[in-house]
């Protein structure tokens, strides 16, 4: 009897198999969604890959994204699938969707608005709202077809809003009462399957009304009791963002900010140890608070010594927006000569302020408060736009081909005093051009020495995990899906674009992509190419990899506009053995499912 064939052979590809070890010319075989063969494979696939010169990885896993709305209206979780994700995350940073008040829907909608930049309208049409509690909102997810697995975390301002209703968004304190009630909720979600519970601490972070997020102050109290819904169980996360309150009192008083942050670090890690389950926290360096991210390191080193499972999570770049008129921000947005045109077709809007008096004009007055406005505007814009004139040497023109590391020469700080004009002139000049759709980067966090140094530091640490990507949110102002193509690009030894120093070995970043990240959330079933292991692959051709470059789409719901930046060089993308993408173009497949922590 003949051999039944293999579904797929991936022959002479050149393997990086997620462990962290140095790369290896092998076949791989797949059969059933399962990799069944690795090295040297004799027998025949149905279908055959020469993939001599490529890379063959394992898929990557994205553990911060926000797609709890997109899930519902797009199959594909686009662009992360542009990127080489087959596993992602989503209920991170505190907000989500579910559970939800029948009747009190617009409050969570008005949240993730206003702390994660996509449009109301948007949401309204596109959630079906089939669910009140987190299971039936998972079962929901899990119904509709996808191309990518995803992971759902319980988002602690949703279940606040949904136990304390008013009382929860107003901050009040929770009483023993409410405390219980979140608790026995998160861990019906956690025995449905849930991955973790995630919180939100950040004074950047508001409501579309500029308030606070609902669980922003919670204390000690309210923490320890939430959190007691880990106990007996063997798997779930725990995900937090603070600023550390960087941003109470005074910023630039630094002994007040240092004592501000070991108190907040103090909690943080007190919950962790209260928790027992692995916790991860956003790593970035802040301006100001340059200082802040060797603080964590030093906290967290401390804390592993101690036996305490905390993870950093580490972006591959700058953490920034993407300003244009188009954009959810730019400069002049606030400008009552500006207003009075905003609704104008981008084309006219930039032959209006081709005017000469109008130029005049608008350069003279003064920006209207943006945050709280009703836009998911946080309140650092209009302390930046207080500022305008310095962090322009933080401002660069978005061109192909980009640079997400460019230099301060390049900036329009020196743009305007080459030419003699105020930055903001020449910020003007530039967005007025052609039919206004020149778009302008500006890296807000791990930027503070003109340079990406800051970073090279964190992603060389061993409890970083590559992460932050935001993918699914900040529709108009990022698209940081990118960041996994970005990582292997610019910070891989040895590969035609990257950085003169800090570099580190493919082996090591795709390890960072997969295997790592896939330890932290507990799966074990994926991560690695080896037999056994779900056949999440990706082939890449290492010379054409490349992030592309953001383009504004109008695909959301209601006609909403958001950032599409395409991935180059990913020739195929396998989710358990199936391909979802193929040279960029998304196949009809879905054989993505939502994992279940305890089922998996």
């Amino acid at each position: 009897m003949r051999a039944q064939p293999f579904d797929l052979v991936v022959r002479g590809a050149t393997v990086y198999d997620g462990t962290g070890r140095a790369p290896v010319v092998a076949d791989v075989a797949v059969r059933d969604g399962v990799i069944v063969e690795f090295g040297r494979v004799e027998g025949t696939g149905a279908q055959e890959i020469a993939a001599h010169g490529a890379w063959l990885t394992p898929g990557f896993i994205d553990i911060h994204t926000h797609f709890d709305g997109q899930a519902t209206w797009d199959e594909t979780f686009s662009p992360s699938i542009h990127h080489g994700v087959t596993t992602l995350v989503m209920g991170n940073c505190g907000v989500g969707f579910a559970p939800v008040q029948n009747g009190r829907e617009d409050r969570l909608i008005n949240l993730m608005s206003g702390v994660e930049d996509i449009p109301g309208s948007a949401l309204s049409e596109g959630l079906r709202w089939d669910w009140e509690s987190f299971p039936q909102y998972m079962n929901a997810l899990g119904r509709s077809p996808h191309s990518l697995d995803f992971l759902c975390q319980v988002p602690h301002d949703a279940l606040r809003m949904f136990v304390m209703g008013g009382r929860g968004e107003a901050r009040l304190v929770a009483t023993d009462a409410d405390i219980m009630q979140m608790r026995t909720l998160l861990r019906e979600a956690l025995d449905a399957g849930a991955c973790g519970f995630s919180t939100g601490r950040s004074d950047n972070h508001r409501t579309t009304e500029g308030l606070e997020t609902p669980a922003a102050d919670a204390g000690r109290d309210e923490l320890f009791g939430i959190v007691q819904a880990f106990d007996g169980l063997d798997h779930g996360v725990l995900q937090v963002v603070s600023d550390f309150d960087l941003l109470r009192g005074n910023p630039s008083d630094n002994a007040d900010s240092r004592a501000r942050f070991a108190v907040e670090f103090d909690l943080v890690e007190a919950v962790a140890r209260r928790a027992r389950r692995p916790t991860s926290m956003s790593w970035l360096q802040r301006d100001p608070g340059g200082w802040q991210y060797l603080a964590m390191q030093e906290r967290v080193e401390a804390a592993v010594a101690q036996v305490l499972p905390l993870y950093l999570q580490t972006a591959a770049r700058g953490i920034g927006v993407i300003i244009g008129l188009d954009a959810s921000f730019h400069p002049f947005m606030g400008f009552p000569a500006y207003q009075a045109l905003a609704d104008l077709p981008l084309a006219e809007r930039a032959q209006a302020m081709r005017e000469p008096a109008l130029r005049t004009q608008m350069l003279t007055e003064k920006s209207a408060r943006l945050a709280g406005d009703g836009t998911p505007i946080p309140p650092l814009v209009d302390i930046l736009l207080a500022q305008i004139e310095l962090i322009a040497a933080r401002m660069f023109p978005l061109t192909q081909p980009f640079n997400y590391e460019p230099a301060v020469q390049q900036s329009f700080y020196v743009r305007a005093q080459q030419r003699g004009v105020a930055a903001l002139a020449a910020l003007y000049d530039y967005l007025a051009e052609g039919d206004g759709s020149q778009l302008i980067y500006f890296p807000i966090f791990n930027y503070n020495a003109g340079n990406l140094d800051a970073v090279a530091t964190m992603l060389a640490h061993p409890r970083a995990l590559c992460s932050l990507s935001d993918a699914g949110v900040h529709v108009g102002s990022i698209c940081d899906a990118s960041f996994t193509t970005y990582l292997l690009t610019h910070w891989g030894a040895g590969q035609p674009h990257a950085r003169a120093s800090g570099t580190l070995p493919v082996a090591q970043l795709v390890e960072m992509l997969t295997r790592r990240n896939a330890r932290y959330l507990g799966l074990t079933d994926r991560g690695v190419i080896a037999p056994g292991m779900r056949a999440d692959l990706n082939l890449i051709d290492p010379q054409r990899l490349a992030t592309g470059t953001p383009n504004i789409v109008r695909d959301l719901p209601a006609g909403g506009c958001r950032f599409l930046q395409k991935g180059e060089g990913y020739l195929a993308t396998w989710v358990a053995g199936v391909c979802v993408q193929r040279d960029g173009e998304i196949t009809e497949a879905r054989p993505g499912r939502l994992v279940r922590s305890q089922t998996r």
